[in-house]
Formats: C-alpha cells, structure tokens, sequence
C-alpha cells in the first residue's frame, strides 16, 4: 500500500518543451496570465474555463440523474472576489491587493484603478471571504459572489 501512495505522490513527467514552457508561464503576472489565456482562445478558438471545461453536471459524484432545476439549488463551491470600489483609500487598497495576490505594484494599481473587477477568481468560500475581509478593512468595498 506505501508503494501506491508514493507512486501517486510523484509527479507526471513532461517533455522538456512542455516542461519549458510551464516555468516561463510560472514567472508570469496575474495580468499577463489573463492575456495569454485571452490570446489562447483567439487563437485556438476554445474558451478557458475554471472548472477544466466540464460543465457542472457532469462534474464526479454530481449524481448522473441530476435534473437542470435541482443544479441551481445545489451551493456554489467557488467564488469570486470583485473589488467594486476603493473608496477613498486607494493607496492602502493597493497594497490590501498586492497582499491577497502576486500582483506587483504597478498591475495592483492597474487593477484597483480598473474597478469594478475580478481580483481573485475561482476560490473556495473560506479563503474568498478572508480575501474579501482583507480588501474591506482597507477600505474597499467588495463583493463576494458565486464563479460563473
């Protein structure tokens, strides 16, 4: 049984071009992240999508018989964090931003400049409400709503 849970442990080896390409995007922005997925999709005509392209129903364990209404009623299970305005706080909401992300100064201004928008995407309750409390008590006004 040891030997199976190593073996799950390891990691998948990829080729080095595959290998390559997944350091320089490790390196990259929010902001540029969000380019590269908006110029992927141009390019190959697909759309990106939080949840790995599934859509919710067929998603493991949402039972196979699951009707379009019963869906709506089942709870969110990711959130998004929108910074709706900066108030007139806007040097300390920066920072809140830089704080809840890897953003560095000048995106965080971009970002915070641009509102209303998605500061954070895609997250479990817990941490879009800590993210949401961070951004609030630095003078922000946020909403924290369920990930389309």
């Amino acid at each position: 049984m040891t030997e199976a849970v190593e073996e799950k442990n390891e990691q998948k080896e990829y080729s080095p071009k595959v290998t390559e390409i997944l350091d320089k995007v490790g390196e990259f922005t929010l902001l540029e992240l969000s380019e590269l997925v908006e110029a992927f999709e141009e390019r190959f005509n697909v759309q990106a999508s939080a949840v790995g392209g599934m859509p919710v129903g067929a998603m493991p364990g949402a039972g196979a018989g699951a009707a379009a209404g019963e869906e709506e009623d089942e709870e969110p299970v990711a959130f998004d964090v929108v910074l709706k305005s900066f108030g007139d706080k806007k040097i300390q909401v920066i920072k809140a931003v830089r704080a809840v992300t890897d953003l560095a100064l000048k995106e965080a201004k971009q970002v915070v400049e641009d509102v209303p928008g998605a500061i954070k995407e895609g997250l479990p309750r817990e941490e879009a409400d800590e993210c949401a409390k961070t951004l609030e008590e630095a003078g922000g006004t946020v909403e924290v709503k369920p990930a389309e």
